[in-house]
Order: structure tokens, then C-alpha cells, then sequence
């Protein structure tokens, strides 16, 4: 029943009610005898108090609600950083982030601000999407994705009054927001087609970000960075470029993608070069092929031929476009 009363307490957003049953936990696990974890729950419910407390609630809501559910989707990832295989200097610029948020209140109290705005550059499927959800999983935050095609729609006069509403949003509720390829929303003001009506949607953009002081973390993506009106890069805390994946990172990806089989038989120097070229997503593809056929045919033992095979089968589709 005090379960049933936890997860009732949480759909509704009702904190205190959450909380008292919870404290009503801790106290029957210390009548049973479990002291430590009786202690334990105490303490967990004590740092979410203060933490409420000092304005860093994490979900307030559920899921967006009325016309920002057609504007934002959510989820809560279990994604971490140790599941990516990333480059020394982009691993290096998240850890600050995730550092800086998880101590964000003494940066506060010194009158400093954490990492909060981070712009993303770099090919299709080299990860930038996926840091989103592992830095929200990092954080233990929700993770907001913001629907452009919900965003920007035929009346375009009504683009600048959803992005105040996601703005809003952000303000209220601490979280992760994914501005996935914003090239759509962010296209140069230089550009010879540029629209009086588009350029006013970029202006407004840029002025929400200048005056944006949210709770959470915003990201923004482009797999296009030179179409990207310059003034956009000064809004951001921190940019950081994606490159394609070295040989060592694509071996990393593979062993990854394929480590509940058996890779005994693998020559990993000479499937390495085989990856030049190929993004993460590609290479993740082509190791995913390649342990469907190994399960498919009854065992677990993956080879060299396969794997090269399916990467250059890999890399054929991905030059066709497919």
C-alpha cells in the first residue's frame, strides 16, 4: 500500500504527501531492524527537501501539457557518457557540463553560473542526439525534445509565440532540451533565399536565448554549421565539434554494440581501417547486421570477414544515400 501511495503521490505531483509516506517507509524499516536503511531513505528524502527547496525541483510535471505537447516530447533516459565512444576532446567538454550542473548551486553561491547552453556541431550520426539523453541520464533529468515540425508550421507568424511557450517551459521545469538540427530555425540572415517572416523567427530565437536564465540545460545540434547565422554561436556556453570516428573509436563502438558475443576470432587491426569513412551510426549499423546473422544462424561467434563485410556493405549504402 505505501508503495501504491508513493507512485500515486508522484503522478499527481503531490511532494508532500510523497514525501510522508516515505518517511512512514524509513520508520517501519527501523522497527523491522534495518537501521542503516531505514537511515539511508531518511537522508535520501532530507537532500530531496533541500534540494526542492532551493529551487532545483527536477520534474514539477509530468509531460507537457496542452499545446506544448504538441511542441515537446519526453522521456527519462538511462543513457550514460560510458556508453558512448566519443573523442578525448569532446568526452573532456561533457564532463565539464555534467560537473558543473551536479555542483551548479556552489558555482551560484560564488556568483558564477554552470554550463548550461551547448552547441553541438559535426556529420550525421557521429552522436551529438545521443549526448542529449546521456547528459540527461548523467543528471538524472528528464529529456525534452523540441518538435520543429510543430514549431514551424504554414503560419509562421505563430512560430515566435511557441518558442516564448518552450521557453516558459524551460523555465518552470529543470531538464534537458534538445534543439535537434536548429539550422531550422537558425539558417543565416545572409543567406540570398531568407524570408522577412523567417528572419523575424531567428531574431526571436536569439533573443530568447540571450535572455534565457533556466534551471536546466539547453542543447542545440546542426549537422550544417555553415548555414548557421553567426550571431547564434555567441549565445552558447560551449560548442563542441563531432568528428567521424577514429579506427580506435569505431573498434570501441563495435565492442560495444556486440558485447554479449563471442569476439574471440576478431582482428580488430584489420577491421579498424575498415571504418574510415563511416559514422557512428553507421558502424553501430553494421554491427548490428552482422550479430542478427551470427543469432540467426544458431551461434554467438562473430569473424573478421563478417564484420568487414558488413561494414563495406555498410559504407556502399550509406554513399548511395540509403
Amino acid at each position: 500500500d505505501q508503495v501504491k501511495a508513493l507512485i500515486e503521490s508522484h503522478a499527481e505531483g503531490d511532494d508532500t504527501r510523497f514525501y510522508s509516506v516515505a518517511l512512514q517507509l524509513a520508520a517501519k524499516e527501523a522497527r523491522s531492524g534495518h537501521a542503516a536503511y531505514a537511515q539511508d531513505l531518511k537522508r535520501l528524502v532530507d537532500a530531496a527537501r533541500g534540494r526542492q527547496a532551493a529551487g532545483a525541483r527536477v520534474v514539477p510535471v509530468a509531460a507537457p501539457r496542452g499545446e506544448l505537447s504538441s511542441l515537446l516530447s519526453v522521456s527519462y533516459p538511462d543513457t550514460r557518457l560510458s556508453d558512448m565512444a566519443l573523442s578525448a576532446e569532446v568526452r573532456s567538454v561533457l564532463k565539464r557540463v555534467i560537473n558543473e550542473q551536479a555542483n551548479r548551486d556552489q558555482l551560484y553561491a560564488n556568483g558564477f553560473r554552470p554550463i548550461r547552453r551547448l552547441l553541438l556541431l559535426g556529420p550525421p550520426g557521429t552522436g551529438k542526439t545521443m549526448t542529449a539523453a546521456a547528459l540527461a541520464g548523467e543528471l538524472s533529468l528528464p529529456l525534452f525534445i523540441v518538435r520543429l515540425d510543430g514549431l514551424i508550421n504554414k503560419f509562421m507568424g505563430e512560430t515566435a509565440s511557441k518558442l516564448r511557450l518552450i521557453f516558459d517551459a524551460m523555465a518552470e521545469t529543470r531538464g534537458v532540451y534538445l534543439f535537434d538540427e536548429v539550422d531550422a530555425l537558425a539558417g543565416s540572415r545572409e543567406a540570398g533565399n531568407d524570408v522577412g517572416e523567417i528572419r523575424r523567427v531567428l531574431n526571436s530565437f536569439l533573443q530568447f536565448l540571450e535572455h534565457d536564465e533556466s534551471p536546466g540545460v539547453l542543447v542545440a545540434t546542426s549537422n550544417l554549421p555553415d548555414l548557421l547565422d553567426r550571431a547564434l554561436f555567441r549565445r552558447f556556453d560551449a560548442t563542441t565539434t563531432y568528428p567521424m570516428p577514429t579506427p580506435a573509436i569505431a573498434n570501441a563502438v563495435i565492442r560495444g554494440r556486440l558485447a554479449a558475443l563471442d569476439l574471440r576470432d576478431v582482428n580488430w587491426r584489420k577491421v579498424g581501417p575498415a571504418t574510415k569513412g563511416l559514422s557512428h551510426a553507421d558502424v553501430t549499423a553494421a554491427a548490428e547486421l552482422v550479430a542478427k546473422d551470427a543469432i540467426l544462424g544458431g551461434g554467438t561467434t562473430v569473424t573478421t570477414e563478417s564484420l568487414i563485410e558488413s561494414l563495406e556493405s555498410r559504407r556502399s549504402a550509406a554513399a548511395s544515400g540509403i
